[in-house]
């Protein structure tokens, strides 16, 4: 993962207290981990960062903006993305990260990489589906609405008109329940 060292925090010449880290996120991040899903992006993420003795404490929040195709519609437009990720970072005898809030780093490791936790933060806080908000308040012109409208199925107003011999079978039931 090429230009993400500007991703490392150096945490042993920190003094104990709350520090923040600040990246401005644009496409240049997603290719270094092959992710080509947006068409542009705007974020900025913040990194509340707590030296305390035994332990630090993250605290990453996003905001801005990427610009991505509509799921239904294939218009690009852009979405809001407001995200956190709390994280704690303990020392131990090796690297593990098997619990997603809580990362345990060798007791001689002097920096960490954030870059991961802010990839995951920003994928995590997309929605799964993707409308465009003309969509949503139906002022969105398009091709493809106009082919969905006409696909739609129409609801049938015409009265169906059922076998006598059924509705007898119908009023033995009733009788019966009575």
């Amino acid at each position: 993962m090429k230009d993400l060292k500007k991703f490392n925090i150096q945490f042993v010449g920190l003094k104990e207290g709350s520090h923040l880290f600040e990246y401005q996120i644009d496409n240049t991040f997603f290719e270094a981990f092959n992710f080509d899903e947006y068409l542009d992006s705007n974020l900025n993420v913040q990194i509340n960062f707590v030296k305390k003795p035994t332990l630090l404490e993250l605290s990453f929040t996003v905001n801005g903006t990427i610009n991505v195709p509509c799921d239904i519609t294939n218009e690009p437009f852009d979405l809001i993305i407001d995200g956190k990720l709390p994280l704690l970072i303990k020392f131990g005898e090796e690297y593990n990260d098997d619990n997603e809030e809580l990362i345990i780093v060798a007791h001689g490791s002097y920096e960490i990489n954030v870059a991961q936790y802010i990839y995951e933060m920003i994928v995590l806080a997309v929605p799964t589906k993707r409308v465009h908000p003309k969509v949503i308040d139906g002022t969105l012109e398009s091709e493809a609405l106009k082919r969905l409208k006409q696909l739609e199925i129409k609801e049938s107003k015409t009265v169906e008109k059922t076998d006598p011999r059924w509705d007898k079978l119908k009023d033995l039931l009733t009788e019966k329940n009575k």
